[in-house]
């Protein structure tokens, strides 16, 4: 079984933060900041990392992001900073 999964948040110029999942986090952000990895953040940028989940599964890692993005932005932020 491979844990090499994260979820990740970042925070957009506007405030707004999105949430996705990788594999290669350093490669998946760098792709967000150039544009080319979202709609969402395209327009947004430059953008902040605030956190990345332990690796685990890619399943547990989608189930992750799925809770997180259904959040309002306070909530999201409040459960980040509690782990």
């Amino acid at each position: 079984m491979k844990y090499s999964w994260v979820f990740y948040v970042l925070c957009c110029s506007d405030g707004k933060c999105y949430t996705g999942v990788t594999n290669n986090i350093e490669k998946r952000v760098n792709a967000h900041n150039a544009g080319e990895a979202s709609k969402f953040t395209r327009s947004r940028l430059p953008l902040k990392l605030l956190a990345v989940s332990r690796f685990m599964k890619k399943e547990d890692a989608y189930r992750m992001e799925y809770r997180i993005k259904k959040l309002q932005r306070d909530k999201k932020l409040q459960a980040l900073r509690e782990g």
